[in-house]
């Protein structure tokens, strides 16, 4: 009899102590607690960076660590389940979807802002106005010097520059005013959002594609002025761009659809309902992450965005 008691305490003995040299145990996330990644286009990024800081200063027992890619690399970790949640300025195709759905995960998507596409200069490049058909000329290398925009402007040759190749401004230029095509020839990547400011900010020829986010004034409430640097130009849908048909990427002139360079942006989850990844997303489209969004320049898709016109001379 003590032979027996003897072996079954033996067993359990060896059974604690392989338990103990196995994987940690680690209790299952909520929507407010635990680990998780979230990938994101760099054009977005100072938007998340602000996003993050409020949600980590609210849930203490959450840590959410950002990778900041271009849209190729970002869609490629969310698409092979490397990460389960992305914000990127296209949503998933019904391919895409059924794909993750085949492997037993719960895609789910939800539209956080409508952004759009800067045009920037040097500050001392004074012609600030170009129409949409203008810039897709340049694209196509029919345009090449600033004197075909504007006849007195010295300046020389165009030096057009992106962030990215696999960027998701690159599709934009060449999806939605290229019709599919994009003559590479005729311009040249940064890598990110702030070397094409920086580039631009030191030549006096350039001009840059680039999201509004980066460019917006976070000091200003008003929401009607941009970053030193740089000067943004105003866009015009019609061929002849003027003064009064041409507009800046300002929060209201993006939700009024006067500014024609506009994209959505989503975020988008593959994990399980309840995890912190969704709770992430439900913050981002709730009041406060909303706020944030309008904040740096942009118009919140989930929430009314509040427009006052003002009339010169009342």
């Amino acid at each position: 009899m003590k032979k027996i008691w003897f072996c079954l305490i033996l067993t359990f003995a060896f059974a604690f102590q392989a338990c103990n040299s196995g994987p940690k145990i680690t209790r299952f996330d909520t929507i407010t607690s635990g680990e998780a990644s979230v990938v994101c286009d760099d054009c977005f990024s100072p938007i998340m960076e602000e996003e993050l800081a409020v949600f980590h200063s609210l849930y203490e027992d959450a840590k959410i660590t950002p990778v900041y890619t271009n849209e190729v690399d970002g869609m490629n970790l969310f698409l092979k389940d490397s990460i389960r949640l992305i914000v990127a300025a296209r949503d998933l195709s019904t391919a895409e979807f059924k794909s993750l759905e085949s492997r037993n995960l719960s895609p789910r998507s939800c539209m956080i802002s409508i952004d759009g596409i800067a045009l920037i200069i040097n500050k001392h490049n004074r012609d600030s106005l170009i129409s949409v058909s203008e810039l897709k000329r340049i694209i196509s290398g029919e345009i090449v010097d600033w004197k075909s925009l504007s006849p007195d402007s010295k300046l020389g040759k165009i030096k057009m520059v992106f962030d990215n190749p696999n960027s998701s401004t690159v599709r934009f230029i060449r999806d939605s005013i290229c019709g599919g095509k994009l003559v590479t020839n005729n311009v040249s990547a940064q890598e990110t959002n702030q070397a094409v400011i920086d580039f631009v900010s030191k030549t006096p020829n350039a001009l840059g594609v680039i999201g509004v986010s980066w460019v917006s004034n976070p000091k200003d409430t008003t929401h009607l002025s941009f970053i030193d640097p740089i000067r943004v130009m105003s866009v015009s849908a019609y061929d002849d761009a003027r003064e009064d048909n041409s507009y800046q990427p300002f929060a209201a002139f993006l939700a009024l659809n006067k500014y024609p360079l506009v994209r959505n942006v989503y975020m988008i989850t593959s994990d399980i309902v309840g995890g912190l990844p969704s709770g992430f997303l439900q913050f981002v489209s709730g009041d406060s992450g909303q706020r944030i969004i309008l904040k740096a320049g942009l118009v919140p898709a989930t929430r009314p965005m509040r427009l006052i016109s003002i009339k010169h001379g009342s």
